[in-house]
């Protein structure tokens, strides 16, 4: 049995397994490739990292304990990372990571699009959070329709609304 939603371009996402575990670290990695500069041993930089993986999987099971986590991938290949609550009154993507080689392809934007098609057969909004210094992340959030819900000082927090005509999957 495949339990892979398949979608455009080669791309599918599945549920995360603990064979999962040593990709999610090193994607984790990849979005922390500010820490590298500073002036620090690399073995203290590898803990720094996977003590930060560390507090990010134990925050997000305490706010969303109902969270699944997906891997994303592109023809068999893990590209991604991506966090999902499938709330009563929304769901919310909590968290979606490529790896470098995969962003601005146009991969997230399709994996977006199928959460939103979901939202939309339920009938639910659709969340999710962006850095404020993330432009391009901004940029893209609201050419998919996601509209400002609450700004805080280094994030804002988005909401998409299903309608009929605003998704094409």
């Amino acid at each position: 049995m495949n339990n892979k939603i398949q979608l455009p371009d080669g791309l599918g996402i599945r549920l995360a397994n603990t064979s999962d575990n040593a990709f999610i670290e090193q994607l984790f990695n990849s979005t922390r490739q500010f820490l590298d500069l500073a002036d620090a041993e690399t073995d203290y930089l590898n803990m720094v990292k996977s003590h930060q993986l560390q507090l990010q999987t134990e925050s997000y099971g305490q706010q969303s304990p109902d969270a699944m986590t997906f891997i994303i991938d592109k023809q068999g290949t893990s590209i991604g990372r991506m966090v999902l609550d499938f709330g009563k009154n929304i769901v919310h993507i909590i968290d979606i990571a490529l790896i470098v080689d995969a962003r601005g392809k146009g991969y997230g934007k399709s994996i977006i699009q199928a959460v939103q098609h979901i939202a939309l057969k339920q009938s639910l909004p659709l969340g999710l959070t962006v850095d404020v210094r993330n432009l391009k992340a901004r940029q893209l959030y609201a050419s998919l329709g996601f509209q400002l819900a609450e700004a805080h000082d280094i994030y804002q927090f988005l909401l998409w609304y299903p309608t009929a005509n605003r998704i094409q999957v």
